[in-house]
């Protein structure tokens, strides 16, 4: 249990790497509404989680709501009571209940928080802060619980050997729970806010770089302990993980990043001559979301291929969304999070050497994708969409010109030095 605790310790420093990410590639003049922003959503939804979220989450051998379709039995959302007293203390006699459930809470207290950061990045420069807390409160209070009980609470996706015979939907990590939502809540705020003013004229996308790439690259190194501690906590406490697993989670995550940003180094390299800085550091936290559903569960081997591919479809992807699709992503959140987190999940599908049949772990697999992007996306979007009519989402258009920093807070985050170098685009 201390070796879990060491862990989850370590959680908060993924937050700081990604939080350094989001800014850097942001504009200079949204640099500290960002930073502020990353503070109110971890501590919103710390609170709102431990107070609510958790009795939906639930933790395995938790109490749980279930209900019975065609002779099947569905555990599909936690009955524990709210305001932690059922994970920390037992009924009525003020005693800590057990170490095991309150370690499952302080994990789901990061993750929780974790996954809010994501969407962040992609609503950059004109996510208004009042509709970010508000969404990270719903978040922490619905939607993240309802999708980590299926998965790490006993529910349903993590009982598809008795329901149907399958293996059970595996994410050791959090490439679902965390990394995936995430992404689902960052293109569907992307979506909901729209494009920054100047980045789309005539559907030609303009290129508004990231102000500060040396904290971003900082943030990669962060993120990767950070991701670690993320890794080996989720391993142990969800499916057991011993201390050979705990080294072998170590190697796979340090691995994935660095085959995720090399490939990225590679490929915008060879497109644009040189290497995209930026573009390398999305690999890296791409090869580290894919890598993140098996952890030590895979070889050394598949996690590098893992990697490498995720690298490269992040690549890939922000270009797409961007100059395709016309979403515009300023920390390429969506590529990241959703794409590699979604091939991750196949994934391990793929080359896990412990299960049965691969063709039944293929469809457990895809079962949970199916359940991400057809019943988690959807509620999510509606849930964004109606609480934008009660709480604006994006800042007004001179807001948008002026920068998040003067228009929401008042002062900028870099006074001494000028920072709107884009005036050149057109508004």
């Amino acid at each position: 249990m201390s070796i879990s605790l060491l862990c989850i310790i370590l959680i908060p420093l993924a937050a700081a790497g990604l939080a350094l990410i989001h800014q850097g590639l942001g504009r200079s003049r949204s640099a500290a509404h960002a930073m502020l922003a990353t503070l109110c959503s971890l501590g919103i939804t710390a609170i709102v989680f431990v107070l609510i979220g958790s009795a939906w989450a639930g933790f395995p051998g938790g109490l749980a709501h279930s209900f019975q379709l065609a002779g099947k039995h569905f555990d599909w959302l936690g009955a524990e009571p709210f305001f932690a007293a059922g994970p920390l203390y037992a009924a009525n006699s003020g005693l800590l209940h057990g170490p095991y459930a309150a370690l499952v809470l302080a994990l789901q207290i990061f993750a929780v928080g974790l996954a809010s950061l994501v969407p962040i990045s992609a609503g950059s420069d004109r996510w208004r802060l009042a509709s970010i807390c508000s969404a990270s409160a719903l978040f922490a209070a619905i939607i993240f619980p309802l999708f980590a009980h299926w998965v790490w609470g006993s529910g349903w996706l993590a009982q598809l050997t008795t329901l149907f015979g399958l293996p059970s939907f595996t994410d050791i990590g959090g490439a679902a729970v965390i990394q995936v939502m995430g992404g689902l809540t960052a293109l569907s705020v992307a979506w909901v806010l729209g494009p920054r003013q100047g980045k789309y004229a005539d559907d030609v996308a303009a290129a508004i770089p990231g102000h500060n790439i040396v904290l971003v690259l900082f943030g990669c190194i962060l993120a990767l302990i950070g991701w670690i501690g993320l890794d080996a906590a989720a391993s142990i406490l969800f499916y057991g993980a011993n201390m050979l697993q705990l080294v072998v989670v170590v190697i796979n995550a340090t691995l994935s990043a660095s085959a995720g940003g090399l490939a990225a180094v590679l490929i915008t390299q060879l497109r644009y001559r040189k290497p995209d800085a930026s573009l390398s550091a999305n690999g890296w936290i791409a090869g580290l979301v894919a890598g993140s559903a098996g952890c030590g569960l895979l070889s050394p081997l598949a996690t590098v291929f893992i990697g490498l591919v995720a690298g490269t479809l992040a690549t890939f992807l922000v270009e797409i969304l961007e100059l395709h699709l016309l979403i515009d992503d300023p920390g390429g959140a969506i590529s990241v999070h959703l794409g590699a987190g979604l091939w991750g999940l196949l994934a391990f599908g793929l080359f896990d050497p412990t299960a049965g049949p691969r063709a039944a772990l293929l469809l457990a697999q895809l079962i949970g994708i199916a359940t991400l992007l057809g019943v988690m996306f959807p509620l999510i979007h509606v849930s964004h969409r109606l609480l934008s009519r009660l709480v604006p989402f994006r800042v007004d258009a001179d807001g948008d010109w002026q920068g998040m920093d003067i228009r929401e807070l008042g002062a900028g985050a870099y006074p001494e030095f000028v920072v709107h170098a884009d005036e050149f685009i057109p508004r």
